[in-house]
């Protein structure tokens, strides 16, 4: 998550195809990318959904906070107000996703110290104060890419193994998933009436 200039799309590429676009636009509505990595001596396959920066997608993208059981919070270091919108993306976070969602805060374009406008230890108190995990990256450069993703991707993948290990259901990741049925009941007035066509 994150605002149309962090270039998210860019973290995505890089870690699922070691690619890197320079002119990469923003994402429209929901894109994603599947990748696989050993955890543990296990083999774990990643879902990675980059959803769009514009406000005019956040309708569409929040309903694929539900289910989600991690997210990158992700900042561009050069710009301040992407910085400041990550209180907003959180608190959007918190809103639609599960309650035990894994959270890392991303400061990306890691290469750009000269133009840098967030100070890493602002960053890192915020991150703290939140309880979420802390890293700057750099898609253009594939600095620490590989390990933002490694460390997000392994807390999840213990989170899910120590809950099957005592028993938990991984539907108590977070909210119950469980689906009442409605029952439409006919009204005092209705029940009473004959339907029209009763005898055919």
């Amino acid at each position: 998550l994150g605002g149309a200039d962090t270039v998210l799309s860019n973290l995505l590429s890089r870690f699922t195809r070691n690619e890197f676009n320079l002119e990469s636009k923003s994402t429209i509505g929901v894109e994603f990318a599947t990748r696989s990595i050993q955890v543990d001596n296990k083999t774990v396959k990643a879902q990675i959904w980059d959803t769009a920066g514009q406000e005019r997608y956040r309708a569409i993208t929040s309903a694929y906070y539900r289910g989600a059981v991690g997210a990158l919070l992700v900042y561009d270091i050069a710009k301040y107000l992407t910085y400041e919108n990550a209180e907003r993306w959180l608190k959007e976070l918190q809103d639609h996703a599960d309650a035990n969602i894994v959270i890392m805060l991303v400061g990306n374009k890691s290469d750009l110290r000269h133009l840098r406008a967030v100070p890493t230890d602002e960053a890192k108190s915020f991150a703290e104060k939140n309880g979420l995990s802390f890293l700057e990256t750099s898609a253009l450069d594939s600095t620490n890419v590989e390990t933002a993703f490694h460390n997000i991707l392994s807390e999840i993948y213990r989170i899910v193994s120590q809950r099957q290990m005592t028993g938990q259901p991984e539907s108590e990741f977070g909210p119950s998933t469980t689906i009442e049925p409605i029952r439409v009941l006919p009204t005092q007035q209705e029940s009473r009436q004959a339907p029209c066509c009763q005898n055919i």
